[in-house]
């Protein structure tokens, strides 16, 4: 049963948010697109090639000093070029920017740039993006270089240094307001041997230990999904969470029932279900709760694996290349295969592990390819596995990243528009009627609403209040306010505490989502109620009525979101339970969503605003 944490202990959750594409209608002579721009890495030459997948003929080439490792970042506004063996870290702008609008977002469009300015440095390798920040560890140098992706995808290229103790492969990553490293042993070593890697440390901002080493035996790879980072180890998988003195350590051993001698070294955090999934031996992956036990589930593979991906668009779902040239997709709430479709020639995996072999990456509903033999991208459908076309690539096509999604363009001059952006990032949000949305207004304004004024997905801001990323919106408001920055926590932390992370609402259809578990029902409008508040202001809560779906399902939901007419929402408070009365007395206890699309940093830029 779903229930309003006002009424019932509340329980850790928490998914951070990545939108599902969707299709609007809108007017005002305003254009839906969906565009995805696939940038490839190549084998041999030092070059990194853009096209449109939807116009293969749109396409740009850029030089680099090496073979180059590419990701994502910033919501995929940006691409960042590691080029390990040659000591650099290349920037582009992506050319594609989304800007969530509650019901919709907005995209903008441009030719893929270079970013002016190169990171040169010892062996740059593994690459965090999270909260903001983009994380590099330079492997032979003995830090990691913080790049700060906001002005990354403004065009500028602001970074600070993070020391470690010793050089070593490894990385650092942000948890909260601190720092987490991995940590190397300082036993010799002789010739080129590395280091052996030995577990996590919290560490301030100037590299100096906050607290002790949390044992991870050849530490490797690593993930966010939720409240949680993931890292693999020889004894298991370690979690870290924000906890009440800092950084929380979780070791996860390996169950019995787990084929032995093997471990896991690659990890794929979901960014819709707080799970991830990691590799386990050469032909097997796991699927991993951090919260719940079991919290290992064990795939096995009919071949050697070549590479995986999660499924952007569909979080139930992820998808594996064995090296028999079969593509399978994983569902990973059963933890099994569920389809397989022969999609490319062999790949041994015997050899090197930088042989050029298939790499994966997600654009809508298709998966996208490398075929480096055949010197193809290849589009392979999400739902049947079959093959929907290929994109010729000069040279040896390897590693790959795709950035874009759905969006809306305005207007018919939007193509000629000037995208440069004011580097004082300026934000607004139209409530209408600024006394409307303070509480001020008159009975005969206030209409009746649809649900599609809330359609969309939707996330919840209570893990963000949690782990401290809202700590800015809290000073904002003990400086303006007439409350300490801890009393507004504890205020807010009533205020937003809930169990459900995440809401999706499609037409009269609404999927609430509770650990990753969805329940489903369909919903008909009960009317408005205007509730006089103790200050004297009033709101509005617009009720609608479960009329089939999920006995757990709410019988009542009820929305506020500071308007009283039809407008489609930005952000809202909601309510739920059986008893539509007792619902109405709520006035503590009030769920936030923020659109699924936005960043931590959206957020607060939103909530700082007003």
């Amino acid at each position: 049963m779903l229930r309003n944490l006002a009424y019932t202990t509340a329980i850790t959750l928490i998914l951070s948010g990545a939108a599902l594409a969707q299709e609007q209608t809108h007017n005002h002579g305003h254009e839906d697109v969906t565009l995805y721009r696939v940038f490839v890495g190549d084998h041999a030459e030092p070059q990194v090639t853009a096209f449109d997948l939807s116009n293969p003929d749109n396409r740009w080439i850029f030089d680099t000093a090496g073979q180059a490792k590419l990701y994502g970042v910033d919501g995929g506004s940006a691409v960042v070029a590691i080029q390990s063996d040659d000591d650099a870290v290349s920037f582009f702008h992506s050319g594609i920017a989304l800007h969530a609008h509650g019901d919709h977002s907005d995209i903008e469009i441009t030719d893929p740039a270079a970013i002016e300015g190169t990171l040169t440095g010892p062996r740059p390798f593994h690459l965090i993006d999270h909260d903001g920040q983009v994380v590099i560890n330079f492997d032979r140098g003995g830090y990691a270089e913080i790049v700060d992706a906001h002005e990354l995808s403004h065009g500028e290229l602001v970074t600070t240094r993070l020391p470690q103790s010793r050089a070593h492969h490894g990385y650092a990553a942000p948890i909260a307001d601190t720092w987490v490293t991995s940590v190397a042993s300082d036993a010799p070593v002789e010739g080129d041997a590395a280091p052996d890697r030995i577990g996590l440390q919290p560490v301030n901002a100037d590299g100096s230990p906050a607290g002790d080493v949390a044992t991870c035996t050849d530490i490797h790879g690593e993930a966010f999904s939720g409240t949680y980072l993931a890292t693999g180890c020889q004894e298991g998988v370690l979690t870290v969470t924000k906890g009440e003195n800092g950084p929380a350590f979780e070791m996860l051993e390996y169950p019995a029932d787990l084929p032995g001698g093997e471990s896991t070294g690659t990890l794929l955090g979901s960014k819709v279900m707080q799970v991830f999934l990691g590799d386990y031996g050469a032909d097997g992956l796991v699927v991993i709760d951090p919260a719940d036990e079991p919290h290992f589930r064990y795939i096995g593979l009919p071949f050697r694996r070549v590479d995986f991906v999660l499924d952007s668009a569909n979080a139930r779902f992820g998808y594996v290349l064995t090296e028999d040239g079969t593509l399978h997709q994983i569902d990973l709430l059963e933890a099994e295969i569920t389809q397989s479709a022969r999609v490319t020639e062999p790949y041994s995996m015997d050899g090197h592990w930088n042989d050029p072999r298939p790499r994966l990456a997600m654009a809508g509903d298709e998966v996208v390819m490398s075929d480096p033999n055949a010197g193809l991208i290849r589009r392979i459908s999400t739902e049947t596995l079959d093959e929907t076309g290929t994109v010729e690539v000069d040279g040896t096509p390897y590693n790959i990243v795709v950035t874009g999604g759905s969006g809306i363009v305005h207007g018919a001059e939007s193509e000629d528009h000037d995208h440069e952006h004011s580097h004082e990032h300026e934000h607004s949000h139209d409530h209408g009627d600024d006394q409307i949305y303070q509480g001020y207004f008159e009975d005969d304004q206030v209409e009746a609403r649809a649900l599609s004024d809330w359609a969309g997905d939707w996330q919840s801001v209570f893990p963000y209040l949690e782990d401290g990323t809202l700590d800015p919106v809290m000073e904002h408001k003990a400086k303006h306010g007439d409350m300490s920055v801890d009393e507004y926590k504890d205020y807010y932390e009533i205020g937003y505490r809930t169990d459900i992370e995440r809401i999706v609402i499609e037409g009269d259809t609404v999927t609430f989502y509770e650990n990753g578990k969805p329940l489903e029902a369909r919903y008909a409008r009960d009317d408005y109620e205007i509730l006089t508040y103790e200050a004297g202001n009033r709101g509005v809560r617009f009720i609608f009525e479960k009329v089939e779906g999920d006995d757990d399902a709410p019988q009542y939901i009820q929305f506020s979101d500071h308007r009283v007419a039809p407008a489609a929402a930005d952000h809202y408070h909601l309510y739920w339970g059986e008893d539509r009365a007792a619902l109405l007395e709520e006035v503590t206890n009030w769920p936030t969503y923020y659109p699924a699309s936005l960043s931590a940093d959206e957020i607060v830029h939103d909530m700082i605003a007003h």
